[in-house]
């Protein structure tokens, strides 16, 4: 339903449900009756103890007239008792209308998709925004009463006092009424434009955070920006914008608020020429000054406000049932796939005759601060060009931290770092992806868009096409994800991370590191979630692509597909065979053995 058609939806229906409950509306009315008297005699009761009293001479018959000004406020006092009791029969039933309707669109999602991870904001619809949708109704339908019954009150005293007041104060009170109706709607239609920004700018942010490590790797920072800045810019324009109508709205407010009091001073000589009293003056200031102005003006406020938010729950509520998470809203931004340059030519000088490494550690130490112990100590290691080296040890001993120094993440605190012949940190204020390497952790990068974007991501440049779809098929078949994708429609198909286990959000990250064209590939755990029989599968076609695949097992199986290991044990590093390195490193001869009974139970 369109936004319009949604509005249009609200109304009816709201139309609708005050028809179904005249009687209730009729209670309240009567008890606001009584508000209107109040609001009658506080008015005229001034005016009439001021020239038939105290202005007289006639003390007593002032003093009579206050009085009886006090009653209609005590009348105000019992009639408000009322209109509390009065509202509950209004606001109760929308709160439970709308509680029985979120249940339904619930039920009817998970009819629909069976399969779905179900309607996620039903929990939302059911606490939050209908206790929201129930405020919101309550404050208006009190401040709406209460200007309507004052109004009348007050026009009433004013006419019986001399009609001649109204025809001076009611031109600016209208002006200012009517500016103040004509900035609702569009400003009702920014707030709703900055809403659904707000949301998917939000969504865009918990995606990246998801794979910031990833990000900062490979050094896709400038990308990420170009994600994010429209989005930003876009709520900065209208956040100008709706400041804009709110002074309008301001505006509007002082005009109505404040210009029938300086048009009745203003006209006060004049008005005393054609023989109106100074009583029937100090009524109308009361009329206005103490009723007809702050009625409105709490009607203004309430509009702007709880009318607004009570519009856009409502709409939450109308017609179909709210589109399954992680689905895109037509109003939202459509998200784009992180890009990634392809490789550059190499630019470092080399030696002739000498091969550069893939990555190369010389003598480093790294410690989580100063009088931290360090967890690499004078650590040299060299991991030659299309090698595959598992990197294994107990948890905690420095596994990610390795892998974060060969990304660049991470300075080493002594000694050198380097990633295809040059230093693995980029120097700082240096922009744009590094396409050396592309790291995977053990949380997935997994982002709300299609199949193919996030397949193709870490391969795609700016201005430069991505892999084929032919490239891309066989990249989903060589790592097994054909049942995947096509559960989820096909490489066009939409992906919402939250509908996707563990495992299958690391599958689909494998399936994009197969496709980028980094020569060096670094997984800190990233098969953790995967099945043995899928984790082979996995490593065996990213040892197979061109390039150097170093991996953080934590499973026997891994470490005897690589080519070496590397085995951290916290005061010395060994590396090695799979089959030389149980005689070498008992480290290494129990974490088998564990792995090896874990396997068998």
């Amino acid at each position: 339903m369109t936004g319009g058609g949604a509005r249009g939806g609200v109304a009816t229906e709201g139309r609708r449900f005050l028809r179904g409950r005249k009687s209730a509306v009729a209670r309240l009315a009567a008890w606001s009756l009584l508000e209107s008297a109040h609001t009658f005699l506080g008015g005229y009761g001034v005016a009439r103890a001021l020239d038939d009293g105290f202005l007289a001479g006639r003390t007593a018959t002032g003093l009579g007239w206050l009085a009886a000004a006090g009653v209609g406020a005590l009348l105000g006092g019992f009639a408000l008792r009322g209109v509390f009791a009065g509202l509950a029969d209004l606001v109760e039933p929308l709160r439970d209308g709308l509680v029985r309707r979120a249940v339904r669109q619930a039920l009817d999602r998970a009819i629909a998709d069976p399969a779905g991870a179900g309607d996620t904001g039903a929990v939302s619809r059911l606490t939050q925004q209908t206790e929201m949708a129930r405020d919101s109704f309550a404050g208006l339908v009190l401040t709406a009463r209460s200007f309507v019954f004052t109004a009348v009150g007050a026009f009433a005293g004013m006419a019986a006092l001399a009609p001649v007041l109204l025809l001076v104060v009611l031109p600016p009170l209208l002006l200012g009424t009517a500016a103040f109706l004509a900035t609702l709607r569009p400003m009702a239609a920014v707030q709703r434009r900055s809403l659904d920004t707000d949301e998917a700018l939000a969504d865009r942010v918990g995606a990246l955070a998801e794979g910031l490590r990833d990000i900062v790797a490979c050094g896709g920072q400038a990308a990420v920006r170009a994600r994010v800045d429209p989005l930003i810019a876009t709520q900065e324009r209208l956040a100008r914008t709706l400041a804009g109508w709110a002074a309008l709205r301001t505006l509007a407010l002082g005009t109505a608020g404040r210009l029938p009091v300086i048009a009745l001073l203003a006209a006060t000589p004049w008005l005393l020429g054609r023989g109106i009293t100074a009583g029937t003056l100090a009524g109308g200031l009361t009329y206005l000054v103490q009723a007809l102005l702050p009625a409105l003006n709490s009607l203004m406020t309430a509009l702007g406000s709880a009318g607004t938010r009570l519009l856009v729950v409502l709409e939450r509520f109308s017609g179909a049932a709210p589109p399954a998470p992680g689905s895109r809203s037509p109003a939202q931004p459509q998200p784009q796939p992180l890009p990634q340059p392809l490789p550059q030519s190499q630019s470092q000088s080399q030696s002739p005759g000498r091969a550069v490494a893939a990555a190369e550690l010389r003598g480093v130490t790294f410690a989580y601060g100063p009088g931290a112990a360090p967890v690499l100590d004078d650590l040299d290691l060299v991991v030659r060009p299309g090698e595959h080296l598992a990197v294994v040890g107990p948890s905690g001993i420095g596994k990610s931290t390795l892998t974060a120094l060969l990304a660049g993440m991470l300075p080493p605190d002594a000694g050198s770092v380097l990633v295809d012949g040059a230093a693995a940190r980029r120097e700082p204020g240096a922009t744009g992806p590094d396409p050396r390497r592309t790291l995977l952790p053990q949380q997935a990068y997994v982002f709300s868009g299609t199949v193919r974007e996030n397949l193709t991501h870490l391969a795609s440049a700016p201005g430069t096409p991505g892999p084929g779809d032919d490239r891309v098929r066989h990249a989903v078949r060589v790592l097994g994800l054909d049942a995947l994708v096509a559960r989820l429609g096909g490489l066009d198909g939409e992906v919402s991370p939250r509908q996707l286990s563990r495992g299958e959000g690391q599958h689909l990250a494998l399936a994009a590191a197969y496709l980028s064209p980094a020569p060096l590939l670094l997984l800190d755990e990233a098969t953790c979630h995967l099945d043995p029989a899928a984790e082979e599968r996995a490593e065996r076609a990213l040892a197979d692509r061109p390039g150097t695949l170093v991996v953080v097992a934590h499973r026997v199986s891994s470490a005897a597909r690589a080519d070496r290991v590397l085995v951290l044990d916290g005061t010395r590093a060994v590396c090695g065979t799979h089959e030389e390195l149980p005689a070498r490193s008992p480290l290494y001869r129990d974490l088998v053995g564990r792995w090896n009974q874990a396997a068998d139970e």
